[in-house]
Parts: structure tokens; C-alpha cells; sequence
């Protein structure tokens, strides 16, 4: 049974990938003197932002592009003010049935707070892990949480919605849970054929499935 269920952030918790990747690039464009496309950019992700513009800028205007884009992603979270319809909710009734409600992201620290602050959820979450510039370090944050409560990998889920995330939870031993809200067409494709029995296509069918693998103190 389910007793800690985590949440990837960025098209996951709310439609914030468009604006990681307009602000990312309004940061770094006027550093970098060849085209940047969004291919480019995605390539990078998995790191936190400092990480990200350290693959793109290898000189010391890395830590004035990190600033810019922090100015900017916070400005652009006009587009996106709030998280998806539902999602919030769900945590909510998570924790009300006694389960334990992390947040894992790649993002860093200030970026996450950011966006949690303009989705007023940043009390939601038992336990917060952000990312690193080094690595994709969603595994390693996998594993802390397991020993941190004392769980077995059939007890934690991962609810994401890319590919890295389900080599992340491999890695771990733990299921994903890949949901499709916030992607591509063709990235669903792509979770269709390495996650297959495991997508959610809605965040009512996530819930559904959710409570009904649920531990709770009150079933004892």
C-alpha cells in the first residue's frame, strides 16, 4: 500500500514548462552568439537553473544570466498563475488520509520557491528536495526519502510526466506514475511505450487510483 506519494513540479503540479523555457532563453540569449532553440534548452534539463546555464555559457556571464532569469521567471509567472484544476485538491486529500506528500524537482531552490509562493502551495509539501547543478539527482532524492521514513519501495510512488523520471524511479525502485496533462503528443507517446500501466490521462483517474492503493491510519 501507498503510504508517500511525491510530485515532480514543472508540467506535473502546474503548466510552468512553456515559461522555464521563454524565460531560460530571455536569460541567456544576449550571453551566447549562436541560435539557441528550444531543443537546446530542453537538452539541459534535469539540472537546476545554474546547472542549465552552465552547460550554455561556460564563461563568467553564467551568474549574471542566473540572476536575469530568476527576474524574469518570476515576471512570467503571470501566464501561468495558478496549478492545474484538481491538483491541489488531491494533495489536500492525500494528507487528510494520512499519507505523507513530497515534492521532488529538478528546479532550484529559488526557482521553486517562486513558483510555489505565486501557487500559494509552498506549506503543501511534508518534505521539499530540489535539484542539483551537477546532476539529475531525483533518484538520490528518491532514496533519502525511503530511509527518511523508513519505507519500503513498494510503499513511495513518483507522479511525473517525463521520460528521465521514469529512469529516475527505475534507478530508485520505485513505480512512476506518468501523467500526460501538462505534455506533448508526442512525449505521451513516448511514456505510452516505456511506462506502459502506468499513465494517467486525468488527475480524477490519478486520484482514483491514488486512494484506492492508499495506506491509511484510518483503515487500522
Amino acid at each position: 500500500m501507498i503510504k508517500l506519494v511525491a510530485f515532480d513540479l514543472d508540467g506535473t503540479i502546474g503548466d510552468t514548462i512553456p515559461i522555464c523555457i521563454e524565460s531560460f532563453w530571455m536569460a541567456v540569449e544576449p550571453y551566447v552568439e549562436t541560435f539557441l532553440s528550444e531543443e537546446d534548452i530542453l537538452k539541459t534539463f534535469g539540472l537546476n537553473e545554474e546547472g542549465m546555464i552552465r552547460q550554455i555559457i561556460t564563461n563568467d556571464n553564467w551568474e549574471n544570466a542566473l540572476d536575469d532569469f530568476y527576474a524574469i521567471y518570476k515576471k512570467m509567472h503571470v501566464l501561468c498563475p495558478q496549478p492545474f484544476e484538481g491538483i491541489t485538491e488531491l494533495i489536500k486529500e492525500l494528507k487528510d488520509n494520512s499519507a505523507t506528500v513530497a515534492l521532488i524537482t529538478g528546479k532550484g531552490k529559488k526557482s521553486c520557491d517562486i513558483t510555489l509562493q505565486q501557487f500559494k502551495i509552498e506549506r503543501l509539501f511534508d518534505r521539499i528536495e530540489t535539484g542539483s547543478a551537477q546532476r539529475n539527482r531525483k533518484s538520490e532524492a528518491i532514496k533519502n526519502l525511503l530511509n527518511s521514513y523508513n519505507l519500503h519501495s513498494n510503499e513511495m510512488v513518483y507522479v511525473g510526466d517525463t521520460i528521465s523520471d521514469i529512469v529516475e524511479c527505475k534507478k530508485a525502485g520505485i513505480k512512476c506514475l506518468s501523467v500526460t496533462w501538462g505534455a506533448l503528443p508526442m512525449t505521451i507517446h513516448q511514456l505510452e511505450q516505456h511506462n506502459q500501466g502506468n499513465i494517467f490521462y486525468s488527475i480524477t483517474s490519478l486520484r482514483e487510483f491514488l486512494m484506492k492503493n492508499l495506506f491509511s491510519i484510518q483503515q487500522i
